[in-house]
């Protein structure tokens, strides 16, 4: 599920005891804090037992369902004796129990966390897939390369069995295969034990709302981030007026070509993603005493969903995308978000967020950064406004869109310097775009 994930709830279970399972076939729909999706099973065999009740929680690397391989029940068909029982003692660094060399073939689906090889992986790879590459020494750049043939181009057993006997060049052994060292997130430093809260007194006419776990988690992660970082906010007031009349000259144009509207939101983003290259210290994040910076140019959007929470699907490498990619890329994960259709792997490896506080009419806001992230910009509401106007007959006063970037970031890395000196260059690229644009 990624390192940012810790526990499941099993919404629905696809496959019941004594149904027949393929692998990669899904057996079990999960819910996370940021996404729904389905748990694929590792192995062709028998469902034998379900290990955890619909509704209830089960922690990444937990064992929640076993499978009967084809290799049991061949053995049980020929004896009468009893299985030995596989006891679950420790946990495995991929997650599945250790057994006893006597143990039948048993196969266990589990919420796989990944190992510290795969936390960089572009898409999502099922426990089994993971296993069969790191049995086979496959590097996880190999892996990327694979084609898959699963939904959504996820790799299959099959596509992986079928690319080992092809590989090109030496084939290093698991045993030698070097170990990457991943930064973990970081960890709030101890807090002093405080009292707890007083009890809110619910009076007459007052309604008591628990918690979905979804807000629960928003609710943690929020005071985790405060807790780690010392936030600063900047803002900076952007002229807006040439993007809104490009935007307002080809919308029509681009939804009859395209068939989608085009927003303001990739050209934010667009405008991030070069300031980023300007100021690359601004894409990094904390481990311990260590700075991360990061190859890779991931950025997140948050969206807000029917439910009144909030999820940030990621447009990987931002930087690589045109206008156009970044629209239709922006478009589609707004799109499936709303409808509770993103993938795990969608929602994770973001390096810098942005949150549209506008789209609610609000000017500027003070967002929270998003752990492990380091920096956050809010961008508000555009409005006109009478503006000075420099002109060579002299200054004028004329009609201006205008709006504010508001920048919120980590001052145990980000200086004032550095995050001012980053929202003023995103404006500076907004007030400089291009109205004679073609997209």
């Amino acid at each position: 599920m990624g390192e940012s994930v810790a526990e499941a709830t099993i919404t629905t279970w696809l496959k019941q005891v004594g149904d027949k399972v393929e692998a990669e076939e899904s057996i079990v729909e999960i819910a996370t804090d940021k996404v729904d999706s389905e748990v694929p099973a590792p192995e062709d065999g028998v469902i034998a037992e379900l290990l955890v009740s619909e509704g209830e929680v089960a922690a990444v690397g937990q064992t929640i369902a076993i499978i009967k391989t084809e290799k049991e029940a061949d053995q049980e068909s020929t004896s009468n004796a009893p299985a030995p029982e596989v006891k679950v003692e420790t946990s495995s660094s991929n997650g599945a129990a250790p057994k006893p060399e006597s143990a039948p073939a048993v196969a266990e689906a589990a919420l796989n966390g990944g190992s510290v090889d795969f936390n960089s992986a572009s898409r999502f790879y099922s426990p089994l897939v993971k296993n069969i590459a790191q049995k086979e020494g496959i590097t996880l750049e190999e892996l990327e390369s694979i084609d898959g043939s699963g939904k959504g181009g996820r790799v299959t057993k099959k596509d992986i069995l079928a690319y080992v006997p092809n590989r090109s060049g030496a084939e290093a052994s698991p045993a030698s295969a070097p170990v990457s060292k991943t930064a973990a997130s970081p960890k709030p430093a101890a807090q002093s034990a405080s009292p707890s809260p007083a009890p809110v007194p619910v009076g007459s006419g007052d309604e008591v709302i628990e918690m979905d776990r979804m807000r629960k988690l928003i609710a943690d992660h929020m005071v985790m981030s405060k807790h780690t970082s010392p936030h600063v906010t900047s803002f900076v007031e952007a002229d807006v007026t040439n993007i809104v009349n490009w935007r307002n000259r080809i919308k029509n144009e681009f939804q009859k070509k395209e068939g989608e509207k085009i927003t303001f939101t990739p050209i934010f983003i667009e405008a991030i993603a070069k300031a980023i290259k300007d100021f690359p210290m601004i894409n990094v994040s904390v481990d311990g005493s260590n700075i991360i910076k990061k190859g890779h140019i991931n950025i997140g959007m948050a969206t807000a969903l029917p439910s009144g929470n909030l999820i940030v699907p990621v447009i990987r490498d931002a930087d690589q995308l045109n206008l156009l990619g970044l629209t239709k890329k922006v478009n589609d994960l707004a799109a499936r978000a709303r409808d509770n259709k993103l993938q795990p792997d969608e929602i994770q490896g973001g390096t810098y967020t942005i949150t549209n506080v506008g789209s609610f009419g609000n000017v500027l806001g003070t967002p929270i950064i998003n752990q492990p992230q380091v920096a956050i910009m809010a961008v508000g509401a555009i409005q006109k406004k009478p503006s000075v106007i420099e002109t060579e007959q002299g200054d004028l006063i004329g009609i201006r869109h205008k709006m504010y970037l508001s920048h919120s970031y980590d001052h145990r890395v980000v200086d004032g310097a550095l995050g001012g000196m980053f929202v003023r260059r995103v404006a500076d690229y907004l007030e400089g775009f291009d109205t004679n644009r073609a997209i």
